[in-house]
């Protein structure tokens, strides 16, 4: 029981103290990681904590366990819209990209260290992967916005290459065992990894979504649990069936993060919250596993690895496969710059100790200190390089935030926490002046510390929190009223019937929702209706304008109150926003 004692309290010592660093790490523009490993070192067997350990089976297991629980969040959060935007070349760095790094990082630990070429290319398939959260954390704590496009290219490309670097780092290390061949025996490894990795982890999320939303647990604080379990299942499943895990677990979270789940916002929270717990442990036990010292007696070969890493390798990928797709010089030398590396190559770098690869040790040390000097020098400057190179962008109203009604499971509804910036459409409004569509209610103002009523005459002004009542279906038709979607085409389902009151103008629906129905924009919807049809209405009776089908909703004592509004040729409205 001693021990246990011990144990659990260095373990929330330690864990504490990591979250407190989070907090300074965005203060200074440092990544986190860079705290974690910090406080690790610290309490490892040089620091004063004195806690020697070099259990590497212990550490590979956590870090794996980790690795996965940060990309099954990473994955949630991930949009399709993203993938839609960035999916090319993105798949091409986190690839080809990613391959071509570890080229030429093998190449310059070749002639460096006076390794073998296989242990090389051990190390660089090691060091080869980018680190999106440590990239983003900085960006979002200074303030730093990009356009939607490069911010998508960057977030995917950084989740989706790590795949590639535990293939070719699995690939490295059976080729220096002697289990695999270069050519076609790595080559069939790698569609086996990729094919079965990517196949079962959108079956796996596809199901796993159907579950989630049909079972009926009397608990709602476990469907976070079962999103996790369901998660672990598909690393599990894939790995035994000689798939890659890491892929299989991030596509699941992928397909899961964008379904219409029960209790969406619990399960975001909790893998937000375990992501992060998962980072503290992971950098803190991996700092615990190194020392100072034998990191200083690396430094001078990392530090000339680091280089060719950072100045040669990143920007040779970056300039070579990405210029056809569009992005400008300034926007190819940013992505070359955002070569930030983090957890997954100091987790990959105990692959080499667990299967007591030659100089393994070697390896790990200067893969620790390339990732640290990345860190500091990358990270600290991610936020003056992007406004040197004018990229910056006017920060956004934050993000919409969804609070369910736990206690009434199957209502289709749900109320949104919509943050008012400069760029919001509604900003100056009063909330009678906002062409609401039926259903949607904004039932509560927060400004500051206090609440205000909300009634027709509320002004909506920069900073406060509107609290919105709607159906799911009506969600990116109100995005549209309260966030800033400049950058971003309306996003509707042809499926749906979008229902306003007969009274609203049909300059009111370009304006604030960019629905452009007839060039006479002064009158409404119910003298639209009429023009068309003439003074005898019955329910059901539609008219066609332009892509839109319009419907007599409602009559209420002969008077037009409600017309629906429905996508009859989808296509047409997406060309019509672009045009």
């Amino acid at each position: 029981m001693p021990i246990l004692d011990t144990l659990l309290l260095l373990t929330g010592i330690l864990v504490f103290v990591g979250v407190l660093s989070s907090k300074l790490s965005s203060r200074i523009g440092v990544p986190a990681l860079v705290f974690f490993i910090a406080v690790g070192l610290l309490a490892g067997e040089e620091g004063i904590g004195g806690i020697a350990f070099n259990n590497y089976v212990v550490a590979f297991a956590v870090s794996s366990i980790a690795l996965a629980l940060i990309l099954f969040d990473g994955g949630l959060r991930t949009s399709i819209h993203d993938v839609r935007q960035a999916w090319k070349p993105a798949s091409i760095l986190a690839t080809a990209g990613v391959l071509a790094t570890a080229g030429i990082t093998a190449a310059a630990a070749f002639w460096i260290m006076k390794i073998t070429w296989q242990q090389a290319f051990l190390l660089g398939a090691i060091i080869s992967s980018t680190d999106a959260a440590a990239v983003f954390s900085i960006l979002r704590g200074k303030g730093v916005a990009l356009t939607n496009r490069l911010r998508a290219l960057l977030e995917i490309e950084s989740a989706s290459n790590d795949p590639m670097a535990v293939f070719l780092t699995v690939a490295a290390i059976e080729i220096i065992l002697g289990k695999i061949e270069v050519g076609p025996g790595m080559t069939g490894f790698f569609f086996q990894q990729m094919v079965i990795g990517g196949m079962l982890g959108i079956a796996v999320g596809w199901l796993g979504a159907a579950i989630i939303n049909r079972i009926h647990l009397d608990a709602a604080g476990l469907y976070p649990v079962l999103a996790m379990m369901i998660g672990l299942i598909s690393f599990g499943l894939t790995a035994k069936l000689g798939g890659s895990g890491f892929l299989a677990i991030y596509f699941t979270g992928i397909v899961i993060g964008n379904k219409d789940v029960v209790f969406e916002r619990g399960i975001f929270l909790f893998h937000d919250g375990i992501a992060w717990t998962a980072q503290i442990i992971m950098f803190t036990l991996l700092g615990i596993l190194s020392t100072p010292s034998s990191l200083f007696m690396v430094a001078p070969q990392a530090l000339l690895i680091a280089a060719v890493l950072i100045f040669v390798a990143r920007p040779a990928v970056v300039f070579t496969m990405v210029p056809w797709f569009g992005f400008s010089l300034r926007e190819l030398a940013f992505i070359s710059w955002v070569g930030l590396k983090g957890a997954v190559p100091i987790i990959l770098a105990v692959y080499p100790l667990l299967y007591q690869i030659p100089d393994a040790r070697l390896i790990f040390d200067v893969i620790f200190f390339v990732v640290l000097v990345s860190a500091l020098l990358q990270g600290w400057s991610l936020p003056m390089v992007a406004r040197w190179l004018g990229l910056q962008q006017k920060a956004r109203p934050e993000a919409p935030v969804s609070l369910e009604i736990t206690a009434l499971r199957h209502v289709d509804s749900e109320i949104v926490d919509y943050v008012i910036g400069e760029q919001s459409t509604v900003l100056g409004y009063k909330l009678r002046e906002l062409p609401l569509p039926e259903g949607v209610l904004v039932v509560m103002i927060t400004r500051g510390n206090k609440i205000v009523a909300a009634t027709g005459s509320t002004v909506l002004l920069d900073g406060d929190h509107a609290f919105v009542v709607l159906q799911h279906n009506y969600r990116a038709l109100v995005d549209r009223l309260f966030v800033d979607t400049s950058d971003n085409p309306l996003s509707l389902s042809p499926h749906i019937d979008y229902v306003f009151k007969s009274r609203v103008q049909l300059r009111q629906l370009d304006y604030f929702y960019d629905i452009q129905l007839a060039e006479t924009p002064h009158i409404t919807l119910n003298e639209l209706v009429r023009e068309r049809l003439g003074e005898e209405l019955t329910l059901g009776d539609q008219i066609q304008v332009g892509v839109w089908h319009i419907a007599v909703r409602e009559i209420d004592d002969g008077h037009l109150a409600k017309v629906s509004l429905k996508i009859h040729d989808h296509e047409g409205f997406k060309k019509s926003l672009t045009a």
